[in-house]
């Protein structure tokens, strides 16, 4: 684009210590809270003794559930019926703990005082005591008949019995089939862990009847309604304050218990209260993600061609239901469960069951890895058992470009695509024909090698809004600030949303401002930074609405240059006069008039769905079980691309999560007593740099026809990608030694043991 930056605009403020994060926020007079968490997964309050705690030093208050009793979060975001009508069935979840503690690390109190310390001090002294019930963790176990009872308003801990598709149809094409596959996979449970932890300060203004809240977030949409329907005090008297954000991907999309308790005390004590979580606090108490069993039959005829698909997935959404949880395991999953394929037959059935586990939310991808890890898993093994070669299969079943748009079987639609162009853009570009050649060079060292290929296509966009606006405002040296509910953490958003008006506009970047989701900014309607949807949805409102500012500005032009509006056009930041050599910049008119341009526009919610081809070759060294991966293909149809740069970091940084999932990282619960056994990084194993040394990223873009900009989603699409993609490799490595399924993580301890197992390899 023109005028593009060479770099990120906040690189020099976040890189040179700058930035300002929650923990950086401190106000006149505040004070310190601290949390004291369960230490049991599942129990019975008997008694609840506060009063040495209430007379440590420099204690001022500390919170129960008996003072937050009327504070319960709101229902998730599922309006529509599951099977047989039936509707979302929603725990009451308190802000602190009443009567019963359902994981390990929910809230039971909250001190406050003079200081951190004295309040970590203070909670310690609370006097607690339980009556020790059996929980349960793994979600198959607790639908299972007897299984320990969470809410006895839920039975048989079902929150949600969902649907999709034909059944009956379903089940008559997999009856009349010539070939069924059938897996089950588990896609582990991961903690988001962004480099922030969870933190906030809260404030309250008698005189106004308002709300300051710090706190890192997603967009202030997204957490606003939260706040207002806790608190009862409505969304336009709370101000949420998010400067910078070390991280979202999704689980710093709602309002957390501890956010609200802070403002409870705030308005209660009459003082700014302040509270910065640890990591073992964000490990155990932010959402997690993921969590599914996943079972799924795919059937074929003589030809090879797919005739049917259907579904059964258990999602285990821990002890309460999040903002999005249900949504992400229902919904999302069913807009594009054929992933790429032509699947004439349909049929998916999603159970929620709750368990005594932290609760699981959006987390990057939500829930669109474990529909293309699923597909893609069953396309290779069908592969496999029917003879076809891998490669051939997906050409067979795959969506033709001139195809679209593709409604699919329960009805979404496929904006734009070429899945047959993307994988063979990256067959090219892996050297994918050559690889039995680097296969016999690895077996000369004693090693192992796979390769394995993932196409995928994802839901983007959208939101509970049914528009999205964004506002220009201009001051009076001409310069421009751009409005939208934008969540940023960490995308370029002040990088690329200036680029993109300044190119209608013919000015330089530098002299617009983004203000994403400023709470002192024009109210807006749309949602936040979710989804993948930022370029299209915030991006796209802000091109109609720079669109109707030059709309304005050639009324303006007009009357100084003293000619009918009809008889001017704007071309490069000029205005001219038709067949004269007459003109005045845009800016010089920005000057003049600064806010009578102003304009406030908006779109419909725009939706895609982009899609991409990854390849992930992979050594194994069967001593120690370590994977290597050898190389990394990426290529992406993430509709017009605005800013490489940009582009690039969020599809790698997409990868490298995905690969953390396949490789390294898992929340752990011990099965009898329902502990957290991953609740710092010594046991959590994180991704890391060495992991993926050589990525080779590629274009092969088809324009939305859903936005101005005709862009598509593109932060989630190298998750989606990387899981399947990696998970066939190692699964090709192994194929030799018998091995054909194996559950994630794929750590060097588990792949040791199933290389061992096997009994194949001396």
């Amino acid at each position: 684009m023109s005028g593009a930056f060479t770099g990120r605009r906040e690189d020099d403020r976040l890189l040179t210590g700058q930035g300002r994060y929650t923990a950086d926020w401190n106000l006149p007079g505040q004070l310190y809270a601290c949390f004291l968490r369960s230490d049991r997964a599942h129990a019975e309050i008997l008694s609840f003794d506060k009063r040495i705690a209430s007379s440590s030093p420099g204690v001022v208050a500390v919170f129960s559930g008996e003072e937050a009793k009327d504070l319960k979060t709101p229902p998730p975001m599922v309006k529509y019926p599951g099977r047989g009508g039936g509707m979302l069935k929603v725990p009451q979840r308190p802000i602190l703990a009443r009567g019963r503690v359902r994981y390990v690390g929910e809230e039971i109190a909250m001190v406050v005082a003079t200081s951190a310390a004295a309040a970590q001090d203070a909670a310690e002294k609370i006097d607690i005591e339980f009556r020790e019930l059996p929980p349960v963790v793994d979600g198959a176990e607790a639908l299972g008949s007897g299984a320990p009872l969470l809410h006895e308003e839920i039975a048989g801990n079902l929150a949600f019995d969902y649907e999709y598709g034909n059944e009956a149809a379903t089940a008559a094409a997999i009856a009349g089939a010539a070939h069924v596959t059938r897996l089950t996979l588990d896609s582990t449970r991961v903690s988001g862990n962004p480099m922030e932890p969870k933190a906030c300060v809260a404030a309250w203004d008698a005189a106004s009847g308002s709300f300051d809240v710090y706190a890192s977030s997603q967009g202030m949409s997204m957490m606003l309604p939260n706040f207002a329907a806790i608190m009862g005090t409505p969304a336009e008297r709370i101000r949420l304050h998010a400067h910078d954000v070390g991280g979202g991907f999704g689980i710093r999309s709602q309002a957390y218990p501890e956010y609200c308790a802070l403002m409870l005390a705030a308005k209660q004590l009459g003082r700014p209260v302040k509270w910065v979580g640890s990591r073992f606090e964000t490990i155990v108490s932010d959402h997690h993600g993921r969590a599914a069993q996943l079972g799924g039959e795919l059937a074929l005829d003589r030809d090879g061609r797919f005739v049917a698909l259907r579904l059964d997935w258990i999602c285990n959404m821990g002890a309460y239901l999040s903002q999005a949880g249900p949504l992400i395991n229902t919904l999302n999953p069913s807009t594009h469960a054929i992933n790429v394929y032509r699947i004439p037959a349909l049929y998916g059935r999603h159970r929620l069951a709750l368990t005594n586990t932290t609760p699981i939310t959006a987390y990057r991808g939500a829930g669109r890895p474990n529909v293309s890890y699923l597909v893609e898993r069953l396309v290779d093994e069908a592969a496999r058992e029917t003879g076809i070669d891998r490669v051939e299969i997906r050409r067979r079943n795959m969506i033709p470009r001139e195809a679209y748009p593709y409604k699919t079987p329960t009805g979404s639609t496929y904006d734009s695509g070429d899945p047959a162009g993307e994988l063979e853009d990256a067959l090219k570009f892996s050297d994918w024909n050559s690889f039995s050649e680097r296969k016999k060079s690895s077996e000369k060292k004693g090693m192992l090698r796979g390769i394995g290929c993932a196409v995928f296509c994802e839901p983007s966009g959208a939101g509970a809004a049914p528009q999205e606006q964004a506002a220009i405002k201009f001051g009076e040296s001409g310069n421009a600030s751009l409005y939208v509910l934008a969540g940023p953490s960490g995308q370029g958003h002040e990088t690329v949303f200036p680029e993109i008006v300044a190119e209608i506009f013919g000015v330089s970047p530098e002299i617009i401002t983004l203000k994403a989701s400023d709470p002192s900014g024009p109210k807006l309607i749309g949602g936040g930074t979710v989804g993948s949807r930022s370029v299209m949805a915030h991006g796209g409102a802000l091109v109609v609405t720079a669109r109707a500012v030059v709309k304005k500005a050639i009324e303006f032009a007009a009357k100084d240059l003293e000619v009918s509006p009809a008889d001017v056009e704007f071309r490069n930041g000029n205005f001219t006069v038709k067949g004269t050599d007459l003109s005045i910049s845009f800016q010089e008119i920005a000057r003049r008039y600064h806010s009578q341009l102003d304009s406030l526009e908006g779109i419909p919610t725009p939706t895609s769905f982009p899609g991409g081809a990854h390849v992930a070759e992979v050594e194994i060294d069967p001593e120690s079980g370590e994977i290597r991966i050898e190389r990394y293909v990426a290529v992406d149809d993430c509709g017009r691309i605005i800013n490489h740069v940009l582009l690039e970091g969020q599809v790698v940084g997409g990868i490298v999560q995905g690969i953390g999932q396949v490789l390294a990282e898992h929340c752990v619960y011990d099965r009898a007593s329902g502990q957290l056994l991953t609740g710092t990084f010594m046991d959590y194993a994180m991704p890391r740099p060495e992991m993926l040394t050589d990525v080779r990223l590629y274009d092969h873009s088809v324009p939305s026809p859903s936005n101005p900009l005709g862009a598509k989603g593109a932060g989630e699409a190298g998750t989606t990608g990387a899981i399947p993609a990696l998970a066939n490799a190692v699964i090709d490595a192994l194929r030799p030694l018998g091995i054909h399924h194996l559950d994630f993580p794929y750590s060097p301890g588990r792949i040791w043991e199933a290389i061992t197992k096997s009994g194949l390899l001396r």
